[in-house]
């Protein structure tokens, strides 16, 4: 792993070249052009077979190895969000309020410099690497279904990616079998009251009144309707019946998002949230219309996978720990892969140890510390090259046995 580690050493600055040109022209999920353009041409350039416009957007490209083998895969999103930036930055965004604010740049360069490392060392890689490169992460439903159905995942035996973590200091490696996101969902309720002069609110079926009954109502479920063992969450993020101020608001709309591991928990909250809905309209005699769009599933590592990335992890150059997480109620289409082929999810950390304030993903101000890509590449890389050594050598003792017992 020598000779991995030390030519991604050599192109860390182009990494950070990558990262920082990317930062600076974000585009949104679904509306990605130029970013698939300037990573088909990258991989174009290192002679690798690319296909475009897989599943809308993504782009694959193939490095086949020196030898047969076993066909790896690894994943990088690549849109942005839509928030304003307002970091003080050379590399700041020059589209108005769209951000690379979840480092989806920095997992895009990290990938394509380690693409162009594993070009260097083919000769010595008994297989195939894939090299996923996914569009709308950040909107469901998402680019990797799709891209599944497009058949990016075709000939895969395994799939592993990371996420750039902020709040995880750099040099930490956080890891976890079975579930490590939740699954990711939202609701729209929209209450049908009679508006009305606010000094007579007799003669009005106050919607304000009633959506924030709801707001209380709906954290019943969770506190009170969901086992304590079971992690879910639901949030109302968003209230919205503006009015003049002596005006009483004929309609409210809340809208809300639900995180939770288990089917059978998601499926029982989606209808407890009717449930209530209904009760507490009806006792207040207003009109409701409930909307419930399930996102992604929940992230679930297979536990060989992620206890071989764990243990390679520890002997990757800048790793300083590598720990057993807690999951996240974070949501991620990774969670598609992960059920059709086996694989592994995990996170490395980003936040810079001199850093007074750390901004969390989806903020105006998030950034990440560019060294945690240069350790994120060599751990991904140590993963290829291991793996595919490992089951090359299984392969060829299965094969062995088999001839002699023929």
């Amino acid at each position: 792993m020598d000779k991995l580690f030390a030519l991604l050493d050599s192109f860390y600055h182009e990494m950070v070249d990558i990262r920082r040109y990317l930062h600076q022209h974000p585009e949104l999920s679904f509306e990605e052009v130029k970013t698939p353009e300037f990573i088909a041409e990258y991989h174009r350039n290192l002679g690798h077979e690319v296909r475009t416009g897989v599943g809308g957007r993504g782009v694959v490209a193939t490095l086949k190895g020196a030898k047969p083998g076993k066909t790896v895969a690894l994943r990088a999103d690549f849109d942005a969000l839509p928030i304003q930036e307002e970091n003080d930055v050379p590399y700041k965004s020059k589209v108005p309020g769209v951000m690379h604010a979840c480092g989806h740049d920095g997992h895009t360069a990290t990938l394509l410099v380690l693409a162009k490392v594993l070009n260097q060392l083919k000769e010595h890689i008994e297989g195939n690497v894939v090299f996923i490169h996914q569009h709308a992460e950040e909107l469901a439903p998402g680019g990797a279904i799709a891209m599944i159905e497009d058949g990016c995942l075709d000939g895969v035996d395994v799939i592993i990616g990371t996420h750039l973590w902020a709040t995880i200091p750099c040099g930490q490696i956080g890891y976890r079998s079975g579930p490590i996101m939740a699954a990711s969902d939202r609701f729209e309720i929209k209450i049908q009251g009679k508006g009305g002069h606010g000094a007579q609110p007799h003669v009005t079926k106050d919607s304000i009144v009633v959506g924030a009954q709801l707001v209380t109502n709906l954290q019943q479920i969770v506190a009170r309707r969901v086992k304590p063992i079971d992690a879910a969450v639901v949030s109302v993020g968003s209230f919205e019946a503006k009015n003049a101020f002596n005006v009483i608001a004929d309609s409210a709309l809340l809208i809300g998002t639900v995180r939770t591991f288990k089917e059978e928990v998601r499926d029982f909250i989606e209808q407890e949230i009717e449930r209530i809905v209904k009760g507490t309209c009806l006792s207040a005699d207003v009109d409701y219309s409930y909307h419930y769009q399930k996102g992604y599933p929940a992230v679930v590592n297979h536990k060989e996978e992620t206890e071989f990335l764990a243990k390679l992890a520890e002997n990757v150059p800048g790793v300083s720990s590598v720990f057993e997480m807690e999951p996240d109620m974070g949501g991620e289409d990774f969670a598609y892969y992960l059920q059709h082929v086996k694989g592994t999810f995990f996170f490395t950390g980003a936040q810079n140890p001199e850093w007074e304030t750390t901004y969390p993903h989806h903020h105006p101000k998030f950034e990440i510390d560019e060294r945690a890509m240069l350790i994120a590449a060599k751990t991904l890389g140590n993963a290829v090259f291991t793996y595919l050594e490992q089951r090359g050598a299984l392969g060829a003792r299965e094969e062995k046995i088999n001839s002699q017992v023929s």
